[in-house]
C-alpha cells in the first residue's frame, strides 16, 4: 500500500480546462511532501549515526570499566549500563570526536561513566552502517556509594590512568620540566 501512495504521488493527474487552476496548488503540495518526507529521512539517519556512535562509545567504556579494579571495588560486580535516556553525547562536526556520559549500576553502588573518545578510519558514503573503532582518551567515573555510617559517598574515579592505552597509540608521559634558576 506504501509503495502505491509512493508512486501515485510522482505522477501528473490529467488535467481539464476546469483542474488548470488547482494544477499549481496540487504540485505545491506535492513539492511541500517531498521536502517534508527528505528532512525527516535525514534527520532519521542522523539519529540512526547517533545511536551507532553511543553504542560503539559506551560498549567500549563498558569494557574498561568491567577491567577496573577501583571501578569493581567501590561499586561492585556485576557492572551494568544504565537506560540509555540517562545518557548524553556530544559529537563534533566531522564526527570524528565524542563526548559522552552514561550512568552504570552495580550492586553496591551507582556511578555515572564520563569518558571523551576519537575515532580511527575514513570517512565513507555509508558510514554510519560501518562500525566504529573508538580510542578512548580520557575516562573517569563519578561513583555514589551509600554509607551505614550516615550520608553516601561520592568518589571520582579515574579509569583512564588504570588502562594500558591501546597498541595503535604511541603515548608516552611527560616529564616535568625543572625549573630554570635565574
Amino acid at each position: 500500500m506504501f509503495a502505491r501512495r509512493f508512486t501515485s504521488f510522482f505522477k501528473r493527474p490529467s488535467t481539464s480546462s476546469s483542474e488548470k487552476d488547482g494544477k499549481l496548488g496540487s504540485f505545491g503540495r506535492k513539492a511541500v511532501s517531498f521536502v517534508l518526507i527528505t528532512v525527516t529521512g535525514g534527520v532519521a539517519l542522523s539519529a540512526l549515526d547517533d545511536l551507532s556512535i553511543y553504542r560503539g562509545c559506551s560498549s567500549k567504556a563498558m569494557e574498561k570499566v568491567m577491567n577496573s579494579k577501583a571501578m569493581i571495588e567501590a561499586i561492585g560486580e556485576p557492572i551494568e549500563k544504565g537506560p540509555w535516556y540517562n545518557a548524553s553525547l556530544a559529537v563534533s562536526r566531522q564526527r570524528h570526536s565524542v563526548s559522552c556520559s552514561f550512568p552504570v549500576i552495580g550492586p553496591q553502588g551507582t556511578g555515572i561513566l564520563h569518558l571523551k573518545a576519537v575515532r580511527n578510519g575514513e570517512d565513507s558514503l555509508f558510514r554510519f552502517l560501518q562500525q566504529k573503532d573508538w580510542d578512548i582518551l580520557i575516562m573517569d567515573a563519578l561513583v555514589h556509594v551509600p554509607s551505614n555510617d550516615g550520608p553516601q559517598q561520592t568518589l571520582r574515579i579515574n579509569i583512564s590512568d588504570s588502562v594500558a592505552p591501546s597498541a595503535g597509540t604511541n603515548l608516552k608521559p611527560s616529564e616535568p620540566e625543572k625549573p630554570v634558576k635565574s
